[in-house]
């Protein structure tokens, strides 16, 4: 099977890797590739599967599957200049919510992909993880369970990947965790302890299903790989980006600085604002968000980490 990975970043070439055991790859970024390939090629060639090539978006239309795995804020114009077929199977790895829109994933690719069409992938994983190739279990949320279990059975021997159909609870978690693991490091960077780290997840993981309720996401979604295994894993490891930059803020660093020395795409920065700016229109009660938002733009670390807490 022919599978089109389209974004050249960690999680991409992750993606890449991991469906490289079973089919034949291409992976289409604007940057060359080749040095990043190469040792995961080499891997895949020990297996006895086939290189990842690098290709260009032409070529890449000509897949049988798309995997997506370009950051959420640029995802409606990347969808507006790659013309994919509407009829395309798509899987979307992207996790975050639309600031610009406050649209989340799922709304943003029904405008350019038949809706039965689309898969979105959720759970706990790094990138690093995966192109060591440790085990793992993910999500797959659709409408279409034939489509996710088509996708599910493309995954290597390392991952277990699950059909849900739960789209909206499972992109919620998704952009969510990423919110809460800001704090979570913010939370360990301060060194208040465990006790306080295990209040703030706690209560975070509430606040998540609380804003995924609102919008039908069910509540095991929440409890489950793509909530809670998220949530816990994102965190609680220097692995993740979102996690370091509530470190970095910890240190008394300002934000663009810390943004500056991570080098990579945090979604949980620009998805703060977005679901603070949904939570206000509809009401919701989001506490942790509300005051990660202050923090984010410039309030003291110490005074809100200690006013999070209370509150939370």
């Amino acid at each position: 099977m022919e599978i089109s990975v389209f974004g050249g970043g960690a999680w991409g070439r992750a993606l890449a890797f991991a469906f490289g055991e079973k089919n034949e790859v291409k992976i289409i970024s604007r940057r060359d590739l080749n040095e990043p390939l190469k040792k995961l090629n080499d891997a895949l060639i020990s297996k006895g599967s086939a290189p990842i090539e690098q290709v260009d978006l032409e070529t890449g239309l000509k897949a049988s599957l798309y995997v997506v795995a370009i950051s959420v804020q640029h995802l409606r114009e990347w969808f507006q200049n790659a013309s994919l077929p509407k009829n395309a199977k798509v899987l979307i790895a992207s996790k975050g919510i639309e600031v610009l829109n406050k649209a989340f994933v799922s709304e943003i690719a029904k405008d350019f992909i038949e809706p039965n069409h689309l898969c979105f992938l959720a759970g706990p994983s790094f990138a690093a993880e995966i192109i060591q190739g440790l085990p793992c279990a993910l999500v797959i949320h659709s409408n279409n369970q034939a489509l996710a279990l088509e996708f599910a059975n493309k995954t290597p021997s390392f991952i277990r990947a699950y059909a849900q159909q739960d789209i909206i609870g499972g992109e919620i978690a998704g952009a969510y965790k990423n919110v809460i693991a800001i704090a979570g490091g913010v939370c360990d960077g301060l060194k208040l302890g465990n006790s306080a780290k295990a209040s703030l997840l706690s209560r975070g993981l509430v606040e998540m299903q609380r804003f995924g309720a609102f919008f039908g996401g069910k509540t095991e979604t929440f409890l489950g790989l793509s909530g809670a295994g998220d949530l816990f894993l994102t965190a609680n490891s220097i692995l993740s980006r979102n996690y370091r930059v509530g470190l970095g803020l910890a240190q008394n660093k300002p934000l663009e600085v810390v943004l500056e020395e991570l080098g990579e795409v945090a979604e949980g920065v620009k998805t703060t604002n977005a679901i603070v700016e949904i939570a206000k229109k509809y009401g919701i009660y989001t506490p942790i968000a509300s005051e990660l938002a202050l923090l984010l733009k410039g309030k003291s670390v110490l005074e809100s980490m200690n006013d999070l807490i209370r509150r939370a």
